[in-house]
């Protein structure tokens, strides 16, 4: 909402201006979600009392860790309803609606928390802590995991690798002076031949518009058709023109047939590569395939060409990440504390894949539509500090699995479409060692009849070893904030 009024009103009150912003609109998202969450709070956390919608502890298994938990019993979970509704609530006013990378998060955040819900429900309705049964939950997360990972190999959402897209422009000012001849680079002959290719409809539109401020977008529409209708001929490549074209590997390799005898498919493809080179710093450089390829931390043009088999990767991220934090939830404030750092990362890495400079800087992968994933993590920052506001020792509300798996899900999202896929066991290492924790018990347990830890979850371990539950709460946030920062630093190690 807040964008549009922007738009709708940047001529007659000049300052709504800088609601186009996403940095703006983050800040705002984040104090509204804190504040939504602030003021719900107390009103959630009383109809949950009248509904007696409160934890049931169990006696059985560990007694000691019954009698340091016994005094939560009845305390109302389904607490994460106030970080859904917050941050949606925040997201709906200040997001970018038109932005479908927004619109994913939002949806992944929605159904992990209803899937969450679910479970508290039935464990409510049972009085025990068995809600749904692993199966089901595991299908759900699945489900969510597979149809995800599905729309992004069937919609990329890195720069383009044949037609030019919206996206892939990131400097629409100094394109059109180029293409107008206003620059004096335009003067090079590989931008003319490509000026030459426009239709004159078009070169009159871009000569009228290169002194404007703004550049409207029926006109860049025009242009970009008319680029796409330049990628598909066989005439615009001449070698006295692009000679340097060769130093590209990829445009080597397409060069062994002339361009009368390239498929349409690969004409396209090496026109666009043209284009990034005569155009370079205003159309995005592009990789064949990258929405599909895991770039390794540390390297500079590494990738894990997974094809196909990246639904199931994807799949694999959110029911890995959606468990570790479900996990991790079993401490006053512990697993929202952690989250929140979590995203604060992620929400940092949004805002610097979002801009093709400093992407291209520390070779990352560029994904056009990343600012908004900024503004979704400032959101989640909000409310999730403002259900930490209750949450806190002694905690007023549990989030339960509704906010649990919401915001697994939601780390998960960020660090696919961020495409940090691999930086996630880093980002979110307290996560991982948690869920590590009860993997080696359990193994452990089957092969040896021993345990490891005196109980997993981790957290559960240092509880019995004597503990406060706050001192866990407190080290394991130093921790999660440690793997913060090796992970922020780890963006410019290449």
């Amino acid at each position: 909402m807040a964008y549009w009024l922007s738009v709708l009103l940047k001529d007659e009150v000049g300052f709504t201006n800088v609601l186009s912003y996403h940095s703006v609109r983050a800040g705002g998202a984040a104090f509204t979600a804190f504040f939504l969450s602030i003021l719900l709070g107390p009103a959630i956390i009383r109809r949950l009392r009248q509904l007696k919608i409160g934890q049931y502890i169990r006696e059985e298994h560990v007694e000691s860790l019954h009698e340091l938990h016994k005094g939560k019993a009845g305390t109302p979970t389904m607490g994460g309803l106030m970080i859904i509704v917050s941050t949606l609530a925040a997201l709906l006013l200040w997001g970018r609606l038109s932005n479908r990378l927004l619109w994913v998060s939002m949806i992944i955040l929605l159904v992990m928390g209803a899937l969450g819900f679910m479970d508290d429900f039935i464990k409510l309705k049972r009085k025990h802590n068995a809600g749904l049964s692993a199966r089901a939950k595991f299908a759900g997360q699945i489900l969510t995991g597979l149809l995800l990972g599905i729309y992004l190999v069937n919609n990329p959402i890195t720069v383009s690798e044949s037609y030019v897209l919206h996206r892939d422009v990131i400097n629409w000012p100094l394109l059109e002076s180029m293409l107008a001849g206003a620059h004096e680079r335009s003067q090079t002959p590989d931008v003319k031949k490509i000026c030459s290719m426009l239709s004159p409809e078009c070169r009159s539109i871009i000569r009228g518009n290169v002194n404007e401020a703004q550049i409207t977008d029926e006109e860049q529409q025009t242009v970009l058709k008319e680029l796409n209708l330049a990628l598909r001929s066989t005439e615009l490549y001449e070698e006295a023109l692009w000679h340097d074209i060769v130093k590209n590997p990829e445009a080597r390799r397409l060069l062994q047939s002339s361009p009368e005898k390239m498929s349409e498919r690969d004409l396209i493809r090496f026109n666009r590569l043209l284009l990034e080179q005569s155009f370079s710093g205003m159309i995005a450089e592009s990789v064949p395939n990258l929405h599909t390829k895991l770039g390794i931390p540390g390297f500079k043009e590494l990738f894990i060409p997974l094809g196909f088999f990246y639904i199931f990767f994807v799949t694999l991220v959110m029911v890995s990440i959606t468990n570790a934090v479900n996990l991790t939830d079993g401490l006053d404030g512990l697993a929202a504390g952690v989250s929140i750092i979590s995203i604060l990362a992620y929400a940092a890495i949004a805002y610097i894949i979002s801009r093709a400079d400093w992407s291209r800087y520390l070779f990352l992968t560029y994904v056009p539509e990343a600012s908004e994933l900024f503004v979704f993590g400032a959101a989640l920052l909000g409310s999730g500090l403002g259900f930490l506001w209750f949450n806190g020792h002694p905690a007023e509300v549990f989030m339960g699995d509704t906010g649990s798996l919401a915001l697994g899900g939601a780390i998960g999202a960020l660090a696919l479409l961020t495409k940090q896929e691999l930086l996630l066991p880093v980002v979110a290492g307290l996560f991982v060692l948690e869920a590590a924790s009860v993997v080696i018990q359990v193994f452990s347990f089957k092969l040896t009849g021993k345990r490891v830890f005196r109980m997993s979850p981790l957290h559960h371990h240092f509880e019995l070893c004597g503990w406060k539950e706050t001192k866990v709460t407190l080290r394991f946030w130093i921790l999660a904030f440690l793997f913060a920062l090796l992970s922020l630093g780890a963006l410019k190690l290449r």
